[in-house]
């Protein structure tokens, strides 16, 4: 391509502006007016006019598919003006190269992609040099790279080709738009400098360029070249912005996050370098053909694929909030459609990021801006109350999706959602029934119609757990299994509903019944976690602890971080009387603990740390893991007492001297209970000082737990330190009157210092809260025996054997709730 020299007339600069401006009626009257009064520019009037005539039409009538047709009648007079400069004429007069490219733009717009290459061919694209251009000529270049390389694409291989021609044509369709998109990137950049320093109109990118800039990486990746693409998203994305490339660049950034996110692991990222950014260069060193980039020392370099995403995302954040309509007005409506669907793209992207690197508190960040302009999307409100569960903000989380329920009335999915943190975080369990009740009544057939049902029998089921009046307890129940026969009968495949009917029979008491549908619901679905635990839970009410233990090892397999597995293959070890096995196994779990819960608790964010989260099978787990009604040698008998307990607890910590260690408390909670496990495991191995070494490590997490209190009279007792154990034992059930184990062994404790009187009435009281405890009975038959009241003894053995023929090796609420 050539510059022309045409004198500097007034016609002839006044074409120029209107040329660069986009004026192309104005160029064809000027070029009319510059043929009649200057003959000897007839050639340079007609390529004009063709020029004029093509591209006032394509701006009427972009060149897609479905304006061929029209283009081939509309642009034919267009063509014959371009035609007559192509010859000798035009090769004089300088424009004979552009007439080609113009020709070959034209062609294009007519779907004629042979012609196109033919054009291109006799302006030898390939071999242009580079030079100074003017604005114009720089955007004819750009778009001929930018046509070729779709003309290549569209036309796609001829038939019989080579591989090596195959090869061949693609890598000059790469070229090709890479030349497309540096050269339009510096064009937009020449024109707002131009706009900066005249004030004149901003002119578009036109869908040619804009096209060729969004496939340049895309066409890279199709050919499996996803480094290469990598390299021309960050090579684009560092050219220095402009006012028309704003939104180019919101949308290369959300890309190359996408393909960041979804293409590329940890093992084969490679991270920007110095190498590669932008440096500044010598007035001599410039590439003519190259946009500006960004350089400085300063800049941020991301060292690894979660930092670049998340700063990838981030800037795309920052451009989707400032170009956000605000206005509500009906004539607006468009256009904010089109805002809020770039801002919910970049939120769900962000979202993947966020939540599979930990970084939760910054989604909660993004999704506060995002609400002052998508208040009325309920994809956005359900996003971010998802955002705000993950932070631990759960009553927060819940008035969000009465929000998102609002928005969609006919949608159950936020009542289900509500009603799920109502049950696990919250411990509302009413309201927890009155959202799924809700969710119930919005249901559409054929949408599993089951799970509405299935949260409605859970909160019977949590609510009868935490009565200690039998009456109550019973009536509660009883609605539970209605919820759960009701909720088969919607769904007979839904795993979770024979799951939950199994504990349900399980809790009543009903083991056979219970067996039966936990086979079915394995049946269904075999890899579940909660399943298995409670197959296993059911096969030691049986009296089968040795078939239990191989399907707890079976599972552990399959679920290989599950830490509740891992507490009931030790307790089923010291059933078995290997308590070495116990050991190495409370071993494992403290280990596996540290791997995955270590890092978090020291506040570091590591590469392969947050690789591994988002890579272990079973991370999905840890949220329910070891909860606060689970024990590792303790059971608090209700639901209700748990949370007592955990309340009283906190109170007591807030009143003392004493700082419970800091940290994510869920952690925390979980290593109390594996130290408290393995002092169960020392105590099995008669070893008091290391099982008072592991109540020691437990109690500097948080010395005023109760579980923590009562473990530490269990070593006392073991010792037979009778004085310190009763003392310990008082502590705890002072802290949570209804932590049925630690009155038993206070009743007991009281029985072997010889005052039975007191014994019986701690038992009688722990009696009443946990009926169906069969250790209780047991030990309040002992104290009746000593008191001589031989037929209540009788009764209290009575009722001991009857509860401990269907007593598991942990109590079936040790489960903790799931929903999957």
């Amino acid at each position: 391509m050539t510059n022309r020299s045409r004198g500097t007339g007034k016609i002839e600069t006044a074409i120029e502006n209107c040329r660069s401006e986009g004026k192309w009626k104005k160029v064809i009257e000027l070029a009319e007016e510059l043929k009649l009064g200057s003959p000897h520019y007839e050639c340079l009037a007609n390529f004009l006019i063709g020029e004029g005539k093509l591209e006032n039409f394509l701006d009427e009538n972009p060149p897609i598919e479905a304006n061929f047709t029209k283009a081939k009648t509309g642009l034919s007079e267009a063509k014959s003006y371009l035609q007559m400069v192509t010859g000798d004429d035009g090769q004089r007069a300088g424009i004979a190269l552009d007439s080609h490219l113009l020709l070959a733009k034209l062609a294009y717009a007519c779907g004629q992609y042979d012609e196109v290459l033919e054009h291109f061919v006799k302006a030898e694209l390939n071999s242009l040099s580079e030079k100074e251009l003017t604005p114009r000529s720089l955007r004819i270049l750009a778009e001929s790279y930018a046509i070729k390389g779709l003309s290549l694409e569209n036309q796609g291989p001829q038939k019989g080709s080579s591989r090596y021609k195959i090869a061949e044509r693609e890598s000059e369709m790469i070229t090709s738009f890479e030349r497309a998109a540096d050269l339009g990137l510096l064009y937009l950049q020449d024109q707002d400098a131009v706009a900066n320093t005249t004030a004149s109109e901003q002119r578009r990118m036109g869908a040619i360029l804009e096209t060729a800039l969004q496939r340049a990486p895309i066409v890279l990746i199709k050919a499996g070249k996803l480094q290469e693409a990598i390299e021309r998203y960050r090579s684009m994305l560092s050219a220095v912005e402009t006012k028309t490339t704003q939104t180019l660049r919101l949308t290369l950034a959300r890309q190359l996050a996408e393909v960041l996110l979804r293409g590329v692991s940890g093992t084969i990222y490679t991270p920007p370098t110095t190498s590669t950014l932008p440096r500044s260069t010598h007035a001599g060193a410039k590439k003519l053909w190259k946009p500006r980039k960004y350089s400085g020392r300063n800049q941020f370099l991301p060292r690894n694929l979660h930092e670049e995403t998340i700063l990838l995302l981030l800037i795309s954040e920052a451009l989707a909030v400032r170009d956000a309509v605000l206005s509500v007005s009906p004539e607006f409506r468009e256009a904010r459609a089109h805002t809020i669907g770039n801002a919910t793209a970049i939120y769900d992207l962000l979202a993947l990021a966020t939540v599979r690197w930990g970084l939760a508190s910054l989604l909660h960040q993004s999704f506060e801006k995002a609400l002052k302009f998508t208040f009325g999307e309920q994809h956005v409100w359900r996003q971010y109350a998802l955002s705000l569960a993950s932070t631990g903000n759960h009553s927060q989380a819940v008035r969000a999706l009465s929000e998102s329920s609002l928005l969609v009335p006919t949608d159950p999915l936020p009542c289900l959602m509500s009603a799920k943190i109502c049950y696990e975080n919250l411990g509302r369990m009413q309201e927890g029934i009155e959202y799924a009740q809700k969710a119930l009544s919005k249901e559409v057939k054929g949408l599993r119609p089951s799970r509405a049902q299935l949260l409605v029998g859970i909160g019977w089921q949590q609510i009868a757990l935490g009565f200690t009046l039998r009456s109550e307890r019973e009536k509660y129940h009883k609605q539970a299994l209605e919820a759960f026969e009701k909720a088969i009968q919607a769904d007979s495949n839904d795993h979770l509903a024979e799951y939950y009917l199994a504990l349900q029979y399980a809790l009543l008491h009903d083991i056979p019944s219970a067996v039966l549908h936990i086979q079915t619901a394995l049946a269904l679905r075999a890899e579940h976690a909660n399943s298995l635990q409670l197959f296993a839970l059911l096969l030691t009410a049986n009296r089968r602890h040795k078939e239990a233990l191989v399907v707890v090892d079976d599972a552990l397999l399959e679920f290989p971080d599950n830490l509740n597995l891992f507490q009931l293959k030790a307790h089923l070890e010291l059933h078995l009387n290997e308590a070495e096995k116990a050991l190495n196994t409370t071993q494992k779990m403290l280990m596996k603990w540290k791997e995955l819960y270590e890092l978090q608790l020291s506040g570091e964010s590591t590469t392969d740390y947050v690789e591994k989260q988002s890579d272990t099978r079973s991370t999905q787990h840890h949220s329910s893991q070891l909860s606060d009604r689970d024990s590792s040698s303790i059971h608090a008998a209700s639901i209700s007492a748990s949370r007592i307990e955990q309340a009283l607890s906190e109170a007591a910590s807030s009143l003392s001297s004493f700082t419970p260690r800091q940290g994510p408390q869920k952690a925390l909670i979980i290593q109390i209970r594996i130290w408290l496990l393995m002092s169960d495991v020392y105590l099995a191995l008669d070893q008091p000082s290391e099982a008072m070494n592991c109540v020691q490590e437990a109690a500097s997490i948080n010395m005023l737990s109760p579980q923590v209190m009562y473990q530490r009279g269990l070593v006392y007792l073991h010792q037979n330190q009778l004085t310190d154990a009763k003392q310990s034992f008082l502590d705890a059930v002072s802290v949570n009157t209804y932590f049925t184990d630690a009155l038993r062994a206070l009743g007991e404790t009281y029985h072997l210092i010889g005052q039975p009187r007191l014994a019986e009435k701690v038992l009688r009281d722990a009696v009443q809260i946990d009926p169906n405890d069969a250790h209780l009975w047991f030990t309040l038959g002992q104290v009746l025996e000593t008191l001589n009241d031989f037929e209540s003894a009788a009764d209290s053995m009575a009722s001991a054997l009857q509860l401990e023929t269907h007593c598991p090796v942990l109590p079936f609420t040790s489960i903790a709730l799931t929903f999957e």
